[in-house]
Protein backbone atom coordinates (compact mmCIF):
# COMPACT_ATOMS: atom_id res chain seq x y z
CA UNK A 1 0.00 0.00 0.00
CA UNK A 2 2.99 2.37 1.09
CA UNK A 3 4.88 1.54 -2.39
CA UNK A 4 1.89 2.03 -4.29
CA UNK A 5 1.52 5.70 -2.57
CA UNK A 6 5.07 6.55 -3.29
CA UNK A 7 4.85 5.44 -6.92
CA UNK A 8 1.90 7.04 -7.42
CA UNK A 9 3.58 10.35 -5.95
CA UNK A 10 6.72 9.85 -8.29
CA UNK A 11 3.94 9.75 -11.23
CA UNK A 12 2.24 12.56 -10.48
CA UNK A 13 5.57 14.64 -9.75
CA UNK A 14 6.85 13.36 -13.60
CA UNK A 15 3.74 15.01 -14.99
CA UNK A 16 3.90 18.05 -13.10
CA UNK A 17 7.63 18.55 -14.68
CA UNK A 18 6.58 17.68 -18.09
CA UNK A 19 3.79 20.47 -17.70
CA UNK A 20 6.25 22.97 -16.09
CA UNK A 21 8.43 22.42 -19.38
CA UNK A 22 5.75 23.14 -21.58
CA UNK A 23 4.46 25.82 -20.22
CA UNK A 24 8.11 27.61 -20.33
CA UNK A 25 7.62 27.24 -23.67
CA UNK A 26 4.09 28.49 -24.51
CA UNK A 27 1.72 30.50 -22.05
CA UNK A 28 -1.32 28.10 -21.61
CA UNK A 29 -3.68 29.26 -18.93
CA UNK A 30 -5.82 25.83 -18.72
CA UNK A 31 -2.25 23.85 -18.02
CA UNK A 32 -1.13 26.48 -15.20
CA UNK A 33 -4.62 25.90 -13.42
CA UNK A 34 -4.01 22.12 -13.60
CA UNK A 35 -0.27 22.36 -12.36
CA UNK A 36 -1.93 24.49 -9.72
CA UNK A 37 -4.68 21.92 -8.50
CA UNK A 38 -1.87 19.22 -9.16
CA UNK A 39 0.96 20.62 -6.61
CA UNK A 40 -2.18 21.02 -3.96
CA UNK A 41 -2.75 17.32 -4.65
CA UNK A 42 1.44 16.66 -4.05
CA UNK A 43 1.57 18.57 -1.25
CA UNK A 44 -1.06 16.87 0.73
CA UNK A 45 0.10 13.48 -0.38
CA UNK A 46 3.39 14.13 0.59
CA UNK A 47 2.18 15.46 4.09
CA UNK A 48 0.52 12.23 4.90
CA UNK A 49 3.55 10.08 3.85
CA UNK A 50 5.80 12.26 5.91
CA UNK A 51 2.97 11.03 8.69
CA UNK A 52 2.83 7.23 8.22
CA UNK A 53 6.45 6.82 8.07
CA UNK A 54 6.55 8.58 11.72
CA UNK A 55 4.38 5.79 12.64
CA UNK A 56 7.57 3.43 12.82
CA UNK A 57 6.74 1.64 16.31
CA UNK A 58 6.52 -2.23 16.81
CA UNK A 59 2.76 -2.64 17.08
CA UNK A 60 2.07 1.27 15.19
CA UNK A 61 0.48 -0.54 12.13
CA UNK A 62 -1.44 -2.73 14.51
CA UNK A 63 -5.19 -3.03 15.16
CA UNK A 64 -6.10 -0.86 18.30
CA UNK A 65 -7.92 -1.59 21.58
CA UNK A 66 -9.69 1.26 22.61
CA UNK A 67 -10.93 1.91 26.31
CA UNK A 68 -12.97 4.50 27.63
CA UNK A 69 -13.63 4.75 31.34
CA UNK A 70 -15.86 7.18 32.71
CA UNK A 71 -13.97 9.25 35.84
CA UNK A 72 -15.88 10.74 39.32
CA UNK A 73 -19.18 12.35 38.74
CA UNK A 74 -21.72 10.42 38.54
CA UNK A 75 -24.35 10.60 35.44
CA UNK A 76 -21.93 13.92 34.49
CA UNK A 77 -19.06 11.22 33.56
CA UNK A 78 -20.64 8.83 31.93
CA UNK A 79 -22.34 11.21 29.56
CA UNK A 80 -18.92 12.86 29.16
CA UNK A 81 -17.70 9.15 28.47
CA UNK A 82 -20.41 8.77 25.82
CA UNK A 83 -19.72 11.55 24.15
CA UNK A 84 -16.06 10.37 23.91
CA UNK A 85 -17.19 7.33 22.86
CA UNK A 86 -19.05 8.59 20.00
CA UNK A 87 -16.80 11.16 18.70
CA UNK A 88 -14.11 8.02 18.27
CA UNK A 89 -16.57 5.93 17.00
CA UNK A 90 -17.04 8.86 14.12
CA UNK A 91 -13.20 9.42 13.67
CA UNK A 92 -13.09 5.62 13.14
CA UNK A 93 -16.04 5.94 10.32
CA UNK A 94 -14.27 8.72 8.54
CA UNK A 95 -10.70 6.69 8.55
CA UNK A 96 -12.24 3.19 7.01
CA UNK A 97 -11.63 1.76 9.88
CA UNK A 98 -14.11 -1.39 11.03
CA UNK A 99 -15.50 -1.27 14.96
CA UNK A 100 -16.12 -3.95 17.19
CA UNK A 101 -17.64 -3.60 20.22
CA UNK A 102 -15.69 -5.94 22.77
CA UNK A 103 -17.91 -4.56 26.06
CA UNK A 104 -20.09 -1.48 26.94
CA UNK A 105 -21.48 -0.95 30.21
CA UNK A 106 -24.32 1.74 30.64
CA UNK A 107 -24.40 4.14 33.24
CA UNK A 108 -27.44 4.23 35.94
CA UNK A 109 -29.05 6.95 34.61
CA UNK A 110 -27.50 8.32 31.00
CA UNK A 111 -24.03 7.72 29.32
CA UNK A 112 -21.50 4.70 29.90
CA UNK A 113 -19.32 3.38 32.65
CA UNK A 114 -16.60 1.78 30.48
CA UNK A 115 -16.66 0.81 26.86
CA UNK A 116 -14.21 -1.31 24.64
CA UNK A 117 -13.85 -1.32 21.21
CA UNK A 118 -11.50 -3.04 18.37
CA UNK A 119 -10.68 -0.67 15.57
CA UNK A 120 -9.53 -2.89 12.50
CA UNK A 121 -7.50 -1.12 9.93
CA UNK A 122 -3.55 -0.34 9.23
CA UNK A 123 -2.24 1.96 11.49
CA UNK A 124 -5.06 2.10 14.02
CA UNK A 125 -3.03 1.58 17.03
CA UNK A 126 0.04 4.16 16.11
CA UNK A 127 -2.80 6.81 15.29
CA UNK A 128 -5.24 5.88 18.54
CA UNK A 129 -2.05 5.70 20.64
CA UNK A 130 -2.02 9.36 20.99
CA UNK A 131 -5.12 9.49 23.10
CA UNK A 132 -3.99 7.79 26.18
CA UNK A 133 -4.32 9.87 28.52
CA UNK A 134 -7.62 11.82 30.69
CA UNK A 135 -9.64 13.88 29.07
CA UNK A 136 -11.81 16.77 30.63
CA UNK A 137 -14.82 18.74 29.86
CA UNK A 138 -15.93 21.87 30.62
CA UNK A 139 -19.86 22.79 30.32
CA UNK A 140 -22.98 23.81 31.62
CA UNK A 141 -24.59 20.55 33.05
CA UNK A 142 -27.65 19.52 31.14
CA UNK A 143 -28.34 17.43 34.41
CA UNK A 144 -28.44 20.00 37.02
CA UNK A 145 -31.66 22.11 37.16
CA UNK A 146 -29.70 24.97 38.26
CA UNK A 147 -27.56 25.05 35.00
CA UNK A 148 -24.39 25.10 36.78
CA UNK A 149 -21.13 24.98 35.19
CA UNK A 150 -19.81 21.56 35.82
CA UNK A 151 -16.15 19.81 34.90
CA UNK A 152 -16.05 15.97 34.26
CA UNK A 153 -13.30 13.61 33.26
CA UNK A 154 -12.43 10.18 31.42
CA UNK A 155 -10.04 8.18 31.08
CA UNK A 156 -8.89 6.63 27.73
CA UNK A 157 -6.61 3.78 27.54
CA UNK A 158 -5.35 2.19 23.98
CA UNK A 159 -3.27 -0.97 23.48
CA UNK A 160 -2.39 -2.75 20.36
CA UNK A 161 -3.74 -5.87 19.34
CA UNK A 162 -1.16 -8.42 18.92
CA UNK A 163 -0.89 -11.02 16.86
CA UNK A 164 1.89 -12.51 17.84
CA UNK A 165 0.56 -14.15 21.70
CA UNK A 166 3.40 -16.26 21.80
CA UNK A 167 5.80 -13.37 22.98
CA UNK A 168 3.69 -12.74 25.98
CA UNK A 169 3.09 -15.47 28.46
CA UNK A 170 0.60 -16.09 30.79
CA UNK A 171 0.44 -18.45 33.81
CA UNK A 172 -3.04 -20.13 34.38
CA UNK A 173 -2.37 -19.55 38.31
CA UNK A 174 -1.79 -15.54 37.68
CA UNK A 175 -5.80 -15.64 36.43
CA UNK A 176 -9.03 -15.32 37.75
CA UNK A 177 -11.51 -16.10 35.16
CA UNK A 178 -15.63 -14.83 36.10
CA UNK A 179 -18.43 -15.38 33.69
CA UNK A 180 -21.45 -13.30 33.96
CA UNK A 181 -24.67 -12.30 31.71
CA UNK A 182 -23.91 -10.12 29.37
CA UNK A 183 -25.95 -6.28 29.07
CA UNK A 184 -26.17 -4.55 25.61
CA UNK A 185 -25.43 -1.72 24.56
CA UNK A 186 -27.99 1.10 23.04
CA UNK A 187 -30.92 -0.96 23.58
CA UNK A 188 -29.29 -3.99 21.32
CA UNK A 189 -30.29 -7.78 22.38
CA UNK A 190 -28.24 -9.44 24.38
CA UNK A 191 -27.43 -13.13 25.52
CA UNK A 192 -29.51 -14.95 28.04
CA UNK A 193 -26.18 -16.93 28.90
CA UNK A 194 -23.71 -16.79 30.95
CA UNK A 195 -20.78 -16.00 27.92
CA UNK A 196 -19.65 -12.69 29.41
CA UNK A 197 -15.82 -12.91 30.55
CA UNK A 198 -14.02 -11.24 32.87
CA UNK A 199 -10.28 -12.21 33.34
CA UNK A 200 -8.25 -10.62 36.12
CA UNK A 201 -4.26 -10.67 36.02
CA UNK A 202 -3.56 -11.11 39.72
CA UNK A 203 -0.09 -9.83 39.86
CA UNK A 204 -0.68 -6.17 38.06
CA UNK A 205 -4.67 -6.20 39.02
CA UNK A 206 -5.26 -5.15 35.56
CA UNK A 207 -8.73 -6.88 34.69
CA UNK A 208 -10.06 -7.56 30.84
CA UNK A 209 -14.00 -7.95 30.10
CA UNK A 210 -15.14 -9.08 26.76
CA UNK A 211 -19.18 -9.63 26.21
CA UNK A 212 -19.01 -9.54 21.98
CA UNK A 213 -18.97 -13.00 21.44
CA UNK A 214 -22.15 -15.47 21.89
CA UNK A 215 -19.42 -18.31 23.22
CA UNK A 216 -17.87 -17.96 26.56
CA UNK A 217 -14.62 -19.87 24.97
CA UNK A 218 -14.38 -16.98 22.25
CA UNK A 219 -14.55 -14.68 24.75
CA UNK A 220 -11.87 -15.81 27.35
CA UNK A 221 -9.68 -16.10 24.05
CA UNK A 222 -10.25 -12.21 23.01
CA UNK A 223 -9.75 -11.15 26.77
CA UNK A 224 -6.84 -12.67 27.16
CA UNK A 225 -5.69 -11.32 23.90
CA UNK A 226 -6.30 -7.87 25.08
CA UNK A 227 -4.73 -8.51 28.82
CA UNK A 228 -1.53 -9.73 26.55
CA UNK A 229 -1.74 -6.30 24.86
CA UNK A 230 -2.04 -4.70 28.17
CA UNK A 231 1.12 -6.38 29.26
CA UNK A 232 2.95 -6.01 25.95
CA UNK A 233 2.21 -2.00 26.77
CA UNK A 234 3.27 -2.06 30.29
CA UNK A 235 6.86 -3.67 28.88
CA UNK A 236 6.98 -1.04 26.61
CA UNK A 237 6.63 1.69 29.05
CA UNK A 238 8.66 0.62 31.81
CA UNK A 239 11.64 0.62 28.35
CA UNK A 240 10.45 4.27 27.73
CA UNK A 241 10.91 5.13 31.54
CA UNK A 242 14.01 3.56 31.69
CA UNK A 243 15.16 6.11 28.94
CA UNK A 244 13.83 9.30 30.05
CA UNK A 245 15.55 8.21 33.37
CA UNK A 246 18.82 7.81 31.43
CA UNK A 247 18.41 10.75 29.52
CA UNK A 248 17.61 12.89 32.80
CA UNK A 249 14.35 14.36 31.48
CA UNK A 250 11.68 15.33 33.59
CA UNK A 251 8.57 14.08 31.57
CA UNK A 252 5.55 12.65 32.95
CA UNK A 253 4.11 9.74 30.84
CA UNK A 254 2.00 8.14 33.37
CA UNK A 255 -1.26 7.02 32.69
CA UNK A 256 -3.87 9.10 33.76
CA UNK A 257 -2.03 12.45 32.61
CA UNK A 258 -4.38 15.48 31.48
CA UNK A 259 -3.77 15.61 27.95
CA UNK A 260 -7.17 17.41 26.37
CA UNK A 261 -9.38 19.85 27.78
CA UNK A 262 -12.76 20.57 26.19
CA UNK A 263 -14.42 23.65 27.27
CA UNK A 264 -17.63 24.44 26.16
CA UNK A 265 -18.71 27.16 28.55
CA UNK A 266 -17.79 30.75 29.76
CA UNK A 267 -16.06 30.52 26.27
CA UNK A 268 -15.47 27.72 23.52
CA UNK A 269 -12.03 25.69 23.08
CA UNK A 270 -10.25 22.35 22.75
CA UNK A 271 -7.04 22.39 23.77
CA UNK A 272 -4.01 19.68 23.57
CA UNK A 273 -1.94 20.05 26.77
CA UNK A 274 1.18 18.47 25.37
CA UNK A 275 1.44 20.11 22.12
CA UNK A 276 -1.06 23.09 22.79
CA UNK A 277 -2.88 23.05 19.38
CA UNK A 278 -5.95 24.42 19.67
CA UNK A 279 -9.71 25.14 18.20
CA UNK A 280 -12.20 26.85 18.51
CA UNK A 281 -15.22 24.64 16.85
CA UNK A 282 -15.40 22.12 19.82
CA UNK A 283 -18.52 20.29 17.98
CA UNK A 284 -16.46 19.67 15.15
CA UNK A 285 -14.01 18.00 17.45
CA UNK A 286 -17.14 15.94 19.27
CA UNK A 287 -17.99 14.85 16.06
CA UNK A 288 -14.85 13.39 15.37
CA UNK A 289 -12.31 15.55 13.74
CA UNK A 290 -9.60 15.18 16.21
CA UNK A 291 -6.68 14.60 13.14
CA UNK A 292 -5.29 17.95 14.03
CA UNK A 293 -4.47 16.76 18.08
CA UNK A 294 -3.20 13.32 16.26
CA UNK A 295 -1.07 14.61 13.69
CA UNK A 296 0.78 17.41 16.17
CA UNK A 297 1.25 14.71 18.43
CA UNK A 298 3.13 12.53 15.81
CA UNK A 299 5.42 15.43 14.62
CA UNK A 300 6.24 16.87 17.81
Amino acid sequence: MLIEEIVSLKDEISSNLEIASLLMEENDDELFSSLQNSEDSISKKVSKLELELLLNGEYDKNNAILEIHSGAGGVEACDWAMMLYRMYTRWCESKGYKIEVLDFLEGDEAGLKHASILVKGLNAYGYLKCEKGVHRLVRLSPFDANNKRHTSFASVLVVPEIDDAGTIEIKDEDLKIDVYRSSGAGGQSVNTTDSAVRVTHLPTKIVVTCQNERSQIKNKEKAISILKGKLKLLEIEAKEKEMENIKGNIVNIEFGSQIRSYVMHPYSMVKDHRTNIETSNVSKVLDGDIDMFIEGYLRS
